[in-house]
């Protein structure tokens, strides 16, 4: 079964396995386990950060991060489609009482920053208190620019706000972009690094800080719910994620490129050519297949999402060439076959 729903769904690798296996372990909630302490000064320094805080998940870390900068009745500007305000429960308006305020995203993925000033509040008390801007790089799959994200901090200062970012593919934008995970952590106060996507790590994110802040954040990990223990297991994968899985994220943006080409012509669908920057392919469909196609991909042996109108293909670590070929072919089958 080749599955192509997301980078999320790789299988850690044999050296991760035997790692995992030999990984030298305490108590982290303690602060006690050798391999996490590891992990967190190894991303620290990769990152140019004072401190970091391994996660369970990219939700908790920017959940955390929301928490620890923000108090109940404070604001915090996110576009309209980002994982943060959509895709994560509405956590921070559920738990932390936060309130978003949301500008939509421009055609390339950017929240305009003339908009995002345009909805900083005054000093008021009809208003909620404007504390942060919260960026995601990669935004599905388009790639962020480091003149954008400086620009974004410029902003910030002038209004004395905090800057965070959903770096869940961070990794794959310092790729696209040719630079170090430092120059686009540089702009931002805090920043969530995801190990658990392209970079092949079984579970895990990091959230990185200053290190007043990382302390902060320890008790809310711990409110809700991620004071771990013996969790250098993990860590032992996220330590061969940072340093090996950065090789070969490349042939993923490559193989995207292949796809969106072999399936730009396929009838009743097209391709977002503009948005093929880094290892998604998004695709619009001319009419509703959003459980027909996942149906149809699965008896051919492909794993698939899709919306009513459109759906993305994720390219990672499992996915080769090949698999490329055959995941193009099934679906140019299927719109042969059921195009409206």
């Amino acid at each position: 079964m080749i599955d192509v729903r997301s980078d999320t769904v790789t299988l850690p690798t044999a050296a991760m396995r035997k790692a995992m296996h030999d990984a030298e372990v305490g108590d982290d909630v303690y602060k006690g386990d050798p391999t996490v302490i590891r992990l967190q000064d190894m991303c620290a320094e990769m990152l140019g950060m004072e401190a970091a805080l391994f996660m369970p998940t990219g939700t908790q870390s920017n959940l955390v991060a929301l928490l620890t900068h923000c108090q109940r009745g404070d604001e915090y500007i996110v576009g309209g489609d980002a994982h943060t305000y959509k895709y994560e429960g509405g956590g921070a308006a559920a738990l932390g009482g936060i309130q978003p305020q949301t500008v939509p995203f421009a055609e390339n993925g950017e929240i305009p920053l003339a908009e995002v000033e345009a909805v900083i509040k005054d000093k008021d008390i009809h208003f909620a208190n404007t504390k942060l801007l919260s960026l995601e790089n990669t935004q599905h799959g388009r790639v962020q620019s480091v003149d954008y994200m400086c620009n974004a901090r410029e902003l910030t200062d002038k209004h004395q706000l905090l800057l965070h970012l959903d770096g869940a593919r961070m990794a794959n934008a310092a790729v696209a972009l040719g630079v170090s995970l430092e120059t686009i952590a540089k702009p931002f106060h805090t920043v969530s690094l995801c190990l658990s996507k392209g970079l092949g790590a079984p579970v895990g994110s990091l959230l990185l800080g200053d290190k007043k802040f990382i302390e902060q954040a320890l008790r809310w990990r711990k409110v809700t719910g991620g004071g771990m223990r013996q969790v250098g297991v993990l860590a032992a994968a996220g330590i061969l994620a940072l340093t090996d899985g950065f090789e070969r994220l490349h042939e993923d943006h490559e193989h995207a490129q292949v796809l969106a080409g072999l399936l730009h012509d396929v009838p009743g669908m097209s391709v977002r050519q503009a948005w093929v920057q880094s290892n998604i392919v998004w695709l619009d469909y001319d009419g509703d297949h959003g459980a027909s196609l996942p149906a149809y991909a699965k008896q051919q042996g492909l794993q698939i999402s899709a919306g009513r109108n459109a759906g993305r293909v994720v390219l990672h670590r499992d996915v080769s060439r090949q698999d490329v070929n055959i995941v193009a072919r099934i679906i140019r089958e299927y719109f042969e076959k059921n195009a409206v």
